[in-house]
């Protein structure tokens, strides 16, 4: 589906507030509530919107660290193989299959550092990761929601 600038500003608007009523949108991007929630509902019928969500603090939860973690597989361990591995992990946020070496990226929270280790060590204990490698999250720099590009690269997209 091809997105006209009319859609792109809607969706902008409701990455930087999903709770944003029709009006508030159609008094932003210039149309009235009832065409908002058209194009709204076209937007979620083509799969363009696929939901919302609650975007929640995770140190609200206690899980305070957070990492990536590069995996290392034996041979050619096909994307599904990975996920089987990584996915009984609850402290397993997101994955990725990337270029380079590694065979994997995963990303990780957990409450602390001991709990980071635990993680590692029951991911290490898969049959078919051989390595991992960890970077530690220092400090959030932007913090987007999920699946989701900055609200200015989808207007001027």
């Amino acid at each position: 589906m091809r997105l006209d600038e009319l859609d792109r500003r809607i969706v902008a608007s409701l990455l930087e507030n999903g709770r944003a009523s029709f009006a508030q949108i159609g008094a932003e991007v210039g149309l009235s509530a009832p065409a908002v929630k058209r194009r709204v509902d076209r937007l979620r019928a083509d799969r363009v919107i696929t939901g919302f969500a609650a975007v929640v603090d995770p140190a609200a939860l206690g899980w305070t660290t957070e990492a990536f973690i590069e995996i290392y597989c034996t041979g050619a361990t096909s994307p599904e193989e990975i996920y089987s591995s990584i996915r009984k992990h609850p402290e397993v946020v997101a994955a990725y299959t990337v270029s380079g070496d590694a065979s994997a990226l995963v990303h990780v929270r957990a409450r602390d550092i001991q709990h980071l280790e635990q993680v590692l060590e029951r991911l290490r204990r898969e049959d078919n990761i051989t390595a991992t490698k960890t970077a530690i999250v220092l400090s959030r720099l932007i913090g987007r929601p999920t699946d989701a590009p900055s609200p200015a690269a989808t207007v001027t997209a």
